[in-house]
């Protein structure tokens, strides 16, 4: 398992978000060189946990829970024979293409550990949005992704570090629970009555996720 690309997005003038400024940093870009990698803050005010991406809509993305997103080079490939045209690493808007790394299969709260320093773990899913879906210009982009059921996965910061192209990937910590990256995916969007499912994976679940996966069982939630 070893990482493909780091990929980093400058901020762009584009006519499909609702962003602040009409700005996105969805043209992610593979980045020469080492990248720090750290904790960026709380969503709403911090962005990416890249050193040198742009989040331009922190109303949605970034912040410590969703600070780094991965995609399998595997799932691009499929895509490409999909929609019948090249997609380069970073295509997705994905921070880090793997290779041999079931990202999807990856379990809520799982650990990576890529190059000596940096280690990961995952939170969520990624959910699909306007401005994925003006970046790709794939007629009812939204609905063929969520379809698919493979979005890839965010992640938050454990430990920071540096990492490039070619680093190892290693899963250094794997829970004992079946809460997997699709479950937790499909259960957020189309199939909602799998929420309860998701309490297995407790806090290491995005907090939007348990926040909605309580509220539908009617447990109250910690802070209330």
């Amino acid at each position: 398992m070893r990482l493909l690309s780091v990929n980093a997005g400058r901020p762009e003038a584009v006519d499909y978000t609702d962003a602040p400024a009409g700005l996105t940093g969805i043209d992610k870009q593979p980045v020469e060189g080492p990248v720090r990698v750290s904790d960026p803050g709380p969503k709403g005010s911090g962005g990416s946990g890249l050193a040198g991406d742009a989040v331009c809509d922190l109303r949605h993305h970034g912040g410590s829970d969703q600070a780094v997103y991965a995609f399998a080079r595997e799932d691009l490939d499929g895509w490409e024979r999909e929609l019948g045209r090249p997609l380069a690493n970073g295509a997705f808007g994905e921070n880090l293409t793997t290779a041999g790394l079931d990202v999807n299969g990856a379990r809520i709260g799982e650990r990576w550990r890529i190059g000596p320093d940096l280690v990961l773990e995952v939170t969520s899913g990624r959910i699909p949005c306007r401005t994925f879906a003006g970046h790709l210009d794939e007629r009812r982009w939204v609905r063929r992704f969520t379809q698919a059921a493979a979005p890839g996965a965010y992640l938050r910061v454990i430990e920071p570090g540096e990492i490039r192209a070619g680093d190892p990937v290693e899963i250094v910590h794997r829970p004992d629970h079946d809460v997997t990256v699709e479950l937790e995916f499909l259960a957020s969007t189309t199939r909602r009555e799998l929420l309860p499912e998701l309490l297995a994976a407790g806090d290491a679940l995005h907090p939007e996720t348990l926040r909605a996966a309580l509220k539908y069982t009617g447990e109250p939630a910690a802070d209330s």
